[in-house]
């Protein structure tokens, strides 16, 4: 071959090396896994749990990003701080997603989607009005100012160091404002609005990110796998619980049967069963905020039905216990959105339900235990006989299938099968007289 044709086929296969190196390379590096979890609930320490498991569980498994799709009314206070604290210190991006059309990131969420390395909201969707409420109550100016700078304080914290407009995150904290996913990317609150979740992963790909550390890191998120890591099944069970109604019922319903056990000793079922209600009860109240008077309401509401029981007071004292017992159970716990509340219905409902059958239960066992109990001879009297023999006066009587010698006074002789009434005894011999015809 002459020289010459072999310099021009050397330009042709370097560039087929390349190629071939290229393509062997793209085909050497693993597929990009995305580990998506999903919070369409309240903020709670369960919630806070979760994000932080598999926050880990992302990270050990070397995932290029966690999406995390949300859509909450928000929630605690100390919840979202652990959860921003968590998003902050992740060794692989967050994409904090608001999605799907329709959701909403309100008060605790629009802090969570601030926090994140990539902001995202589909179309419909809004976030904001963060203003805080303590205890579901108006708080007095200087309180209110104060629990608001922190809270703004705590946003802006965060918010500048992703990029993020700070003067628009606090409005939404001072002014109760809320942004749609169109004002949102316009006023620079988040990064993006995509439809679905490949059309976001697809639109982030290559996208240069800042970290919270101060870093800055590529993503690489085409044909990404996206793996799901649901809530554990203690996870779920825990937010069940953390349902204040839940909570509520279980309370009541243990308390019923826990007394149910103390009125019928011996059964166990009940006992346990109510024993078993009341700590699950106990446990979940134990992660959401309790007002101590309500408490209080709740022990007096039990002392003034005890009080019915032992001091005729025409009911008087079962219906304040009834009332004490519905405004310590509406005002139990002492959350900041009402998805975290108490509702009216359940604590009415509940507050009646258990104040009429316990005390119904209390007074039937305290007629029963005043009652005299008669047993043989003494349970006949004023009872009916009927005569076995003639009486003249004297003669026999059957009375509950028992023959008994009797004595007639009133008239001076009766017939068989004449009725009588026994009217005392006296040794083994009823004094009986005739019964009204």
């Amino acid at each position: 071959m002459k020289p010459s044709a072999i310099k021009s086929i050397i330009p042709f296969l370097i560039a087929l090396a390349l190629c071939l190196s290229s393509t062997t390379l793209r085909a050497d590096q693993p597929q990009p896994r995305v580990v998506k979890i999903t919070i369409h609930d309240t903020i709670q320490p369960i919630t806070a749990d979760y994000l932080q498991r598999a926050l880990d569980e992302a990270a050990h498994q070397g995932a290029s990003a966690v999406l995390l799709s949300l859509g909450t009314p928000g929630g605690l206070l100390d919840s979202t701080r652990a959860m921003v604290q968590a998003i902050e210190n992740s060794p692989i991006p967050v994409i904090v997603y608001i999605s799907p059309s329709g959701s909403r990131a309100g008060s605790a969420g629009f802090f969570l989607l601030e926090a994140a390395d990539i902001a995202a909201m589909a179309p419909g969707t809004n976030a904001g009005a963060a203003h805080p409420i303590v205890e579901g109550r108006t708080l007095d100016p200087i309180l209110k100012e104060k629990i608001e700078n922190d809270a703004a304080a705590f946003l802006r914290s965060y918010s500048g160091r992703r990029g993020r407009n700070i003067k628009a995150a606090e409005d939404a904290i001072r002014n109760s404002k809320s942004y749609s996913d169109e004002e949102a990317l316009k006023l620079k609150l988040i990064d993006i609005v995509a439809p679905d979740d490949a059309a976001l992963l697809a639109a982030l790909d290559n996208r240069e990110i800042h970290r919270f550390n101060g870093t800055t890191e590529t993503l690489h998120l085409n044909n990404a796998v996206i793996t799901t890591t649901p809530p554990s099944l203690r996870e779920r069970l825990l937010s069940r619980l953390t349902n204040p109604d839940i909570a509520i019922l279980f309370l009541v319903l243990g308390g019923l049967l826990i007394y149910l056990e103390f009125n019928v000793p011996g059964t166990v079922v009940p006992g346990t069963l109510g024993t078993l209600l009341v700590l699950l009860a106990l446990f979940g109240l134990n992660l959401l905020p309790v007002r101590h008077t309500a408490v209080a309401l709740l022990f007096a509401a039990l002392i003034l039905m005890m009080l019915e029981i032992k001091f005729a007071s025409h009911g008087a004292l079962a219906l304040a216990g009834i009332l004490c017992l519905i405004f310590g159970l509406a005002t139990l716990v002492d959350a900041p959105i009402p998805e975290l509340r108490v509702h009216y219905a359940t604590a009415i409902g509940a507050g009646l339900g258990f104040g009429t059958i316990s005390f119904t239960l209390a007074w039937i066992a305290l007629r029963a235990h005043r009652s005299k109990v008669l047993t043989g001879a003494p349970a006949m009297i004023g009872a009916t006989a009927i005569a076995a023999t003639p009486l003249a006066p004297s003669g026999q009587v059957e009375i509950r299938g028992e023959l008994w010698q009797a004595r007639l006074s009133g008239l001076p002789s009766l017939p068989i099968g004449a009725p009588v009434i026994v009217r005392s005894i006296d040794g083994l011999t009823l004094l009986v007289e005739p019964a009204a015809p």
